[in-house]
């Protein structure tokens, strides 16, 4: 789910304790160097705070997004174009049957708690997703088998199955390395082989990294990056242009992006997502789960014109849950063409017109713009709709994504090629619950990468026949900063926001 940023799990996970949030502010990484003015500091401002540090029993994207490849590190990780590097490994090879990895660790890693990272750690890492972790992603790791270290920088990985994604998965958060000795206070401080530490977080307002002494690898740029955060993007466009931050990763306010693109102190890039704008039915209780009023839903949005209109017309309509940078990405928008008429004919088929539907959105920037649209549309189509705005994270997290008291909602779901954790797991916030879409994605996971390619397009178009959501249209990556800062991504491929490129010339 995208926390704005994915939109972002496990039903039982979403409300596990969250000390941080009883807390004016929280600090973390007491060995972290100090942070300094003038180049050696970066500011980037975001819109989404973490609930925690703790992204193994927390939901959404706003934790891995400020740590992973930062504070974690991965075996492997996802570079700018999306293709799977060396990080804490060095090298890999897959065995002939598909079903064991071999890694050969880097020497000369250390965890900031002062550990040195062996394969035991590696052991310790993935097995611990089974055993410890909440979150829906942790079922990604189910196909692994046994973990088992060989030397303390060889390790080896047996799959029950052959599995094409596992690999992949492993530069997500849940292939984080983790140190045996430092996972006690995971919500508040975070122990990882990553070039930076948590300095200080100061609740509602900022995160602070600080580069750590002693980093095994090569030192980033930037000895202190503050992540700021701003519920509103009019204040966080204003504190770029007053000086208070350097980078805005994601601008919330597209239709503002002019005041930007002709200064000659700023620079503008624009690139592509993961994040599917999602307006999510639940498919378990409710109207929604009348296949007809689902598939009235879909055809009564015009996507078009609410992308033009709360989007500022940026962004690219897919019409299905697999954004054009997966190997099977096919255009599915004609799927269901904006037809008012035939959404009117549908509703009365279903019986459901007389319901009034809880359109429960977060408070971020793309759900509230777009929400008062979908709400429109859907009632010039017959549909009553109330539209309510929960506090994110915490209202929405409990209320839609731990308890599904809602009809729809608005969320945008970042996590890479997350069709699978969305609608793949009966117990998940969508409710969409269908053997014939398991059973294609159990084909792609195991065939071959042909086969993959093939099933995953026939999961995507049973999907949207069956109208289990409807996808209003990928975010872009809008990012600006100072003319300076050098490094920035063009697209948003990963969880994270590798922050050990970025420099200043």
């Amino acid at each position: 789910m995208r926390h704005h940023r994915r939109p972002t799990r496990g039903t039982g996970a979403i409300a596990a304790t969250l000390a941080c949030l009883l807390l004016a502010s929280c600090s973390a990484g007491s060995t972290a160097t100090g942070g300094s003015a003038g180049k050696n500091s970066l500011n980037i401002g975001l819109t989404a705070e973490p609930a925690n540090f703790d992204f193994t029993k927390t939901a959404g994207n706003a934790i891995p997004q400020a740590l992973l490849y930062n504070v974690y590190q991965n075996l492997v990780k996802l570079d700018q174009s999306g293709r799977i590097q060396p990080q804490l490994a060095t090298s890999w090879r897959l065995s002939k049957d598909r079903r064991t990895y071999t890694f050969h660790l880097v020497k000369n890693a250390t965890f900031s708690n002062g550990a040195r990272f062996t394969a035991e750690d590696a052991k310790f890492s993935i097995e611990r997703v089974s055993s410890d972790w909440t979150v829906a992603q942790k079922s990604q790791m189910d196909v692994v088998d046994t973990a088992r270290a060989v030397s303390p920088t060889e390790l080896k990985v047996t799959l029950k199955k052959p599995s094409n994604d596992w690999l992949y998965r492993m530069t997500t958060r849940v292939g984080a390395m983790f140190s045996r000795t430092g996972v006690s206070k995971l919500a508040t401080e975070p122990v990882g082989t990553g070039p930076y530490v948590v300095k200080r977080w100061n609740r509602g307002d900022s995160i602070t990294l600080a580069r750590r002494d002693g980093y095994w690898g090569r030192e980033p740029h930037f000895k202190s990056v503050t992540l700021k955060y701003f519920k509103d993007p009019t204040a966080l466009n204003n504190a770029l242009l007053t000086g208070t931050i350097n980078v805005i990763n994601d601008m919330q306010s597209p239709d503002t992006l002019y005041r930007f693109q002709n200064n000659p102190k700023y620079k503008v890039i624009e690139g592509s997502t993961n994040s599917e704008v999602v307006l999510s039915l639940n498919n378990s209780s409710g109207p929604m789960r009348n296949r007809k009023a689902r598939q009235a839903v879909r055809y009564a949005i015009d996507h078009k014109a609410l992308m033009d209109t709360c989007w500022a017309g940026r962004g690219k309509l897919i019409g299905s849950m697999v954004p054009p940078t997966d190997p099977w990405y096919q255009n599915l928008t004609n799927q269901y063409p904006y037809d008012r008429d035939k959404a009117k004919k549908l509703l009365k088929e279903s019986g459901e017109a007389g319901h009034t539907l809880r359109l429960r959105i977060p408070t971020l920037p793309y759900a509230i713009a777009c929400g008062t649209v979908v709400k429109s549309q859907l009632e010039q189509a017959g549909f009553k709709v109330k539209l309510d705005q929960l506090e994110f994270p915490a209202a929405w997290l409990s209320t839609v994504f731990k308890n599904a008291d809602y009809d729809m909602s608005i969320i945008g779901h970042l996590e890479p090629r997350d069709m699978q954790t969305v609608f793949g797991g009966k117990g998940y916030y969508t409710g969409y619950d269908n053997p014939e879409f398991r059973a294609l994605l159990q084909k792609a996971d195991q065939g071959t990468k042909k086969e993959q390619i093939t099933y995953m397009r026939a999961a995507a178009r049973l999907l949207s026949k069956d109208a289990a959501a409807d996808w209003l249209f990928l975010l872009p990556m809008l990012t600006v900063a100072d003319k300076d800062i050098t490094g920035l991504p063009v697209n948003y491929v990963s969880e994270s926001m590798d922050l050990t490129g970025l420099g200043r010339s």
